[in-house]
C-alpha cells in the first residue's frame, strides 16, 4: 500500500461520496494532524513518529458515520460517544491495531473504566486511556477542534471546558498535556 495514500484509502472506503460528512471529517482530521505535527516540531526530544501522528490523526474519527449526530451529518444508530471504539473495530478489521488504539482512546481525554462505569457510558467496560506519546498527542490535538465549528481553533480554556462533561479526570490529563506539549 502506498504510504502517502494510506489514510485516504481507508477514508475513501468508508466515506466514498463527496458530501458534507466527508468534508467535516477531512477538515477536522487534517486540523488535528497539523496540531499534532506542531507538537512534534516543538518537542523533538520526544522523538515522536511523525508518519504515524499524521496517519492516525487522519483516521482517529473514522467511526463517526456509525453514530447518530445529525448536526455533523451522521445518521447512524449509535450514540456519538461510541465513535471511538466503533472506529477502532473498523481499523482492526483493516489490520491496523496501532491506529485502532488511537480511535478508541481519543474520546474526551481518554476514558477510564471508573468514568465509564460511573457515567454508565455505552462503550466497552475497559480503560480507554491514551498510553503511547503519539496517542496522547493526538488526543490532546483533537481537543482544540470541533466538527461543528470547522474554522475555529479552541483556546486552552475552551478545550478544558469541553472536557468537563466527562468529569474532572479528563481535565487533569489535559492540563498535564498542556505542560508537556505546549
Amino acid at each position: 500500500m502506498d504510504t502517502k495514500l494510506f489514510p485516504y484509502s481507508i477514508i475513501n472506503k468508508y466515506y466514498p461520496e463527496e458530501n458534507q460528512l466527508r468534508h467535516i471529517l477531512l477538515t477536522h482530521s487534517e486540523q488535528v494532524a497539523r496540531k499534532a505535527l506542531q507538537v512534534a516540531d516543538l518537542h523533538p526530544e520526544l522523538d515522536l513518529d511523525r508518519t504515524f501522528l499524521k496517519d492516525a490523526s487522519l483516521l482517529h474519527d473514522i467511526g463517526i458515520f456509525l453514530c447518530d449526530a445529525p448536526g455533523i451529518q451522521c445518521f447512524g444508530t449509535h450514540r456519538y460517544i461510541c465513535h471511538g471504539y466503533l472506529g477502532a473495530e473498523l481499523m482492526r478489521q483493516e489490520g491496523f491495531e496501532r491506529h485502532a488504539l488511537v480511535c478508541e482512546r481519543h474520546t474526551g481525554a481518554g476514558l477510564s473504566l471508573t468514568q465509564i462505569e460511573a457515567q454508565d457510558l455505552p462503550v466497552p467496560h475497559r480503560d480507554m486511556l491514551p498510553v503511547s506519546l503519539e496517542e496522547q498527542v493526538i488526543c490532546f490535538a483533537d481537543k482544540f477542534f470541533s466538527k461543528t465549528r470547522l474554522t475555529e481553533e479552541k483556546t486552552i480554556e475552551q478545550a478544558r471546558k469541553s472536557l468537563l462533561k466527562f468529569g474532572d479526570e479528563g481535565v487533569v490529563r489535559f492540563d498535564h498535556w498542556c505542560q508537556m506539549f505546549l
